[in-house]
This record gives structure tokens, C-alpha cells and sequence, in this order.
């Protein structure tokens, strides 16, 4: 359990938004240590669980006070219509200017992994679109966009859009294109000393929800650049 206290954003009447710090699952895991709901729960008290960010990622993070707004929320996220933008540093340089898509679809992996849905070697850059063929049929639907901010020693910040929300998809995606994020040692590689860092280089920066109220989380002073 982290000494912290919860950072939040934002308050509404049924709606609390909190910066969510890298480093701590947000529900119990199989390590017996403290998770973040322990605290929400004991700072805040009742609360409705919304959306999920993995332990290494930081950043906006939805709590519902009341069923009602869960519920709203929830099936938005469903129906895709909240604005998820996360920022990553990432191996390598992401020379594109523009904004590329990565359109490879997903599927379950050995030991707690995800992976895409085809070969390595037939993910493919066409145009802006990274595309994989021949995929297997049981792979889902997965997008991300993302752009360059800014270039760094051996490393790039970027900005990744996820349009659908499968589990570890900003990961399994940027590393199966060859740029995998800072301090993943899940799918990137542990001995390469350009990608060791103390933390996950994986931040949740802002949502959008339908009614176009934002919530902003600047980059905590750890995030590896």
C-alpha cells in the first residue's frame, strides 16, 4: 500500500477522477500486496470500479460514486465513445511524422501474455497503416494511432490513441512494431540497456468523455524519458 495520499483530478456529485501512480495493481493480485482499491475504498469510501489501468501505468483514472453513473460510463467505454490518450516513451526512433495506425488484431498468449493475431514477420507497413496478413481467426479487432512528439536520445515520446481497449494493447502493439515502451519488460527485452528504466514509460494523459468533460493527468517526475 503506498504512503501517498490518492491524487485526485476532479470531483463531481457522482464522479471522482484520480491521477493513478505507476507501480501499484488497482485490484488485488496473486503478490498478497496492498492494491489501489484498498485505499480508495478507505479514503473514499463506497465506489463503483469503471475502467482499469495496468500496475505499471500511470495516470486518469474514472471512479464511479454511484451504480448510475458505472453503468453510463461503462457502456461508453463499450460503445467507444471516450477519448483514451496515453503518452509513451518508446525504443528506437518513430521518424513518422504523421499520425501511423496500427491495425493488427489480438489474441491470448502464453503466461498471462497477449499477442497478435498472425506471424511477426507479415506485419507489414502499408501506407500509414501497420497491417498483418494472413491474421487468424480468432484475433479481435485492435487500434491505436499514434504520433511523435519529440525525439529523444535512443528513444521517442509519442502520443498512442487506442480506439478499442483490449488488454495490454498499447504494449503488445508498439512492441510488435519494433518500438516497444520504456521499462516493459512483459514484451520488450530486460537486457537491452536502452529500454531499463525504474518504472512502466506508460501514461494515461487524458479522457474525453461524451460530454465532451475532459480530465487532464500531467506526466508524474518518475516517467522515464
Amino acid at each position: 500500500m503506498p504512503d501517498r495520499e490518492l491524487e485526485i483530478l476532479s470531483e463531481t456529485d457522482d464522479l471522482w477522477v484520480l491521477n493513478k501512480p505507476s507501480g501499484i495493481s488497482l485490484l488485488a493480485d496473486r503478490s498478497g500486496a496492498g492494491c489501489l482499491w484498498d485505499q480508495v475504498k478507505a479514503q473514499l469510501g463506497k465506489a463503483y470500479l469503471v475502467h482499469r489501468l495496468d500496475k505499471g501505468t500511470s495516470g486518469v483514472l474514472l471512479i464511479a460514486k454511484t451504480q448510475a453513473c458505472q453503468s453510463n460510463l461503462t457502456r461508453a467505454f463499450q460503445a467507444r465513445l471516450i477519448g483514451k490518450h496515453y503518452v509513451a516513451s518508446v525504443v528506437g526512433d518513430w521518424s513518422a511524422r504523421s499520425t501511423r495506425i496500427i491495425d493488427l488484431p489480438l489474441r491470448k498468449g502464453r503466461k498471462s501474455r497477449y499477442r497478435v493475431a498472425g506471424e511477426r514477420e507479415n506485419i507489414k507497413l502499408r501506407g500509414s497503416t501497420y497491417e498483418v496478413s494472413p491474421g487468424q481467426p480468432d484475433g479481435k479487432v485492435s487500434t491505436t494511432r499514434v504520433r511523435r512528439l519529440k525525439q529523444l536520445p535512443e528513444r521517442t515520446l509519442v502520443s498512442a490513441k487506442p480506439t478499442t481497449g483490449r488488454t495490454h494493447q498499447l504494449r503488445v502493439h508498439l512492441a510488435w512494431v519494433g518500438y516497444p515502451i520504456v521499462g516493459d519488460h512483459l514484451y520488450g527485452k530486460p537486457d537491452d540497456p536502452r529500454q531499463r528504466a525504474s518504472r512502466l514509460a506508460l501514461h494515461c494523459h487524458k479522457l474525453v468523455l461524451p460530454t465532451s468533460d475532459t480530465f487532464v493527468a500531467p506526466l508524474a517526475d518518475d516517467f522515464p524519458t
